[in-house]
């Protein structure tokens, strides 16, 4: 696709980026077949092809329209169509290119302006999250229902065993993850201590890392959200430095973002090669625990008779397009004894994309609808996922439980029984 970059972007390394993209895509439209919202619209602007070209009008020069950015602002981010595109094209960046010019020239005003400021100084700030998450677990017997649907039972987190390996790795401890769902990384800290890793988080005072910096870049504040990535950067260092062997995520949609942090970092030179490191250092979950594959075999073989159970797996979004390991986790289930059910349509967004569940309530809900109904298709007794974003989302409108996959194997580890 030929296109001329204006003024403003000819000598930007965005601008050069954002050409580079746009003439790998030759206009196929494969892309629409695996669009969520193209899919509920049959709207040429809510498919990739047609939010590639409000794009270009913009790189090209173009004044942005309340139009351009609803319809930039109703893409999910799923990047479904990255893995259907044959050519190549680099979707996600295009589009973090074009809503970033878009918020710049057109500023948002009224009530979708304070919502993102709200959401971006309430969600990325555990200590203000977390005690409003335990306000809400409180009172949630009063609360209205679609609010008491968003907050979830308080649960214990369970133990976390004490760093004795000598192989040891870093999790990330995410932002709105510890108050909602403690019970992932716990239980993430248990099986890898049966597979002799010792899982620690980095608590170092004003540098204790937190938000990946996803809730930020996603909602215009970009620097925002380099200043949260520089901040985990501080404080993970030094145990890199002392031999850390890998950064383990068990939010999807933070590890696409961490894997990242070389690219939203190439220009600081502080800050660079050491974002390029932690970048190659993340890992999902569920990569460390199938790179231990041979270990996890061994201690299911020798752990009582196992009662199999039916469960949907949903691939979040940013497990298979973004991080390309659809069937890794699927495949650890599987190894550990449960029944994985059929669901069609396995590509599509669930739509919670983060806090597009907030602010576009309306698709969110409905795509989720379509999505439970390919989960519970199967008639499964469980729902298992990889994302805190998608398990939440899913849950307030499940009858059936929606778990991260990690405690399931945590369990069965434990009792040698799903439970």
């Amino acid at each position: 696709m030929e296109t001329h970059l204006a003024d403003f972007l000819r000598h930007a390394e965005a601008g050069r980026e954002a050409e580079a993209i746009l003439r790998k895509c030759v206009h196929c439209g494969f892309c629409t077949a695996t669009c969520p919202t193209y899919q509920l619209f049959g709207d040429e602007l809510d498919g990739p092809r047609g939010r590639i070209y409000l794009i270009k009008q913009v790189i090209e020069g173009a004044q942005p329209t309340e139009k351009t950015r609803l319809h930039l602002d109703r893409c999910l981010t799923c990047r479904s169509c990255e893995t259907t595109c044959p050519s190549g094209v680099r979707y996600g960046r295009l589009l973090d290119i074009g809503r970033e010019i878009v918020a710049q020239k057109l500023p948002r005003t009224g009530i979708d302006g304070v919502m993102r400021k709200a959401l971006t100084a309430l969600l990325p700030r555990p200590g203000l999250f977390g005690p409003a998450m335990r306000l809400g677990q409180a009172f949630r017997p009063l609360l209205p229902g679609m609010l008491k649907a968003k907050v979830p039972v308080r649960q214990d987190s369970g133990p976390w065993p004490a760093a004795t390996h000598k192989r040891r790795m870093l999790a990330l401890a995410g932002c709105v993850q510890p108050a909602m769902l403690p019970g992932i990384n716990a239980a993430t800290a248990r099986v890898l201590d049966r597979l002799g890793i010792s899982l620690v988080e980095a608590r170092n005072g004003k540098n204790e890392a937190g938000c990946c910096g996803a809730v930020r870049h996603h909602l215009d504040d970009v620097e925002g959200g380099r200043d949260d990535a520089r901040r985990n950067i501080d404080a993970w260092w030094p145990h890199i430095e002392a031999g850390c062997e890998a950064i383990v995520v068990t939010a999807s949609g933070c590890g696409v973002h961490v894997k990242d942090y070389g690219h939203l970092l190439r220009d600081d030179a502080r800050y660079a090669a050491k974002a390029e490191r932690v970048g190659t250092l993340a890992r999902d979950v569920s990569e460390v625990v199938a790179m231990e594959g041979e270990r996890l075999a061994e201690l299911l073989g020798a752990s009582p008779r196992l009662t199999f159970q039916r469960i949907a797996f949903h691939s979040p979004c940013t497990l298979q397009h973004g991080l390309k390991l659809k069937g890794v986790a699927e495949g650890l289930l599987t190894l550990a004894g449960f029944e994985l059910t059929p669901v069609v349509d396995s590509h599509l967004c669930c739509g919670s994309a983060g806090t597009y569940s907030v602010l576009q309530a309306e698709i969110a809900g409905q795509l989720r609808q379509n999505k439970l109904a390919a989960l519970n298709a199967g008639k499964p007794a469980m729902i298992a996922s990889a994302n805190i974003g998608c398990i939440t989302h899913l849950q307030e409108a499940s009858d059936l439980p929606v778990r991260h996959w990690i405690e399931l194997l945590a369990e069965r580890l434990h009792t040698g029984e799903p439970t």
